[in-house]
């Protein structure tokens, strides 16, 4: 089995599944794009339902993303931040691939399950939900991720290619 491994400097805070199998689950469901982002999904549905069809797209996406950072804003004033589980590990991410991806610490046991969430460093920032089975000690193969975060996964391993391209294009 050969596996794509690219450089990338996210980090993940990880624990066992089987700790809290319902409290993942519900953490996992929260963290879906409905419920992270309730203005995003508001723009879908209006768009669905054709509500959207006579507005200029340009506008309505600055709207939204006002709407977005005034959210933000309003969060940071009130000092709230996102209430999230413990998890009992945290560690750095050295690569990553399209289903893979190798932790820099040895610190998983093989096939063991765990559930954790990805740091990614994408607009917005945003915790990522997945679960994943460790291969070895150190790499994990990705189990169940919700689709917008893994095309966003997907993008952000392509871009992380690109910028090494560009790099050794330079040397």
């Amino acid at each position: 089995m050969s596996i794509r491994l690219v450089p990338a400097p996210i980090a993940i805070t990880f624990s066992e599944a089987s700790l809290d199998v319902e409290a993942y689950e519900r953490e996992y469901h929260q963290l879906s794009e409905s419920d992270e982002d309730p203005i995003g999904q508001w723009l879908k549905l209006a768009k669905a339902r054709g509500d959207a069809s006579e507005t200029d797209p340009v506008l309505l996406n600055l709207i939204v993303e006002l709407h977005r950072k005034i959210d933000a804003l309003e969060m940071f004033l009130k000092n709230e931040t996102p209430v999230r589980l413990s998890l009992t590990q945290s560690v750095e991410i050295e690569s990553i691939g399209f289903e893979h991806f190798k932790l820099s610490a040895e610190v998983l046991q093989k096939g063991m399950e765990y559930y954790g969430r990805v740091e990614m460093p994408v607009h917005p920032k945003r915790d990522v939900p997945v679960y994943f089975k460790a291969i070895d000690s150190s790499l994990a193969e990705i189990k169940k991720m919700h689709e917008r975060d893994e095309k966003e996964w997907s993008a952000y391993l392509t871009a992380r290619e690109r910028v090494l391209i560009r790099e050794a294009r330079n040397r």
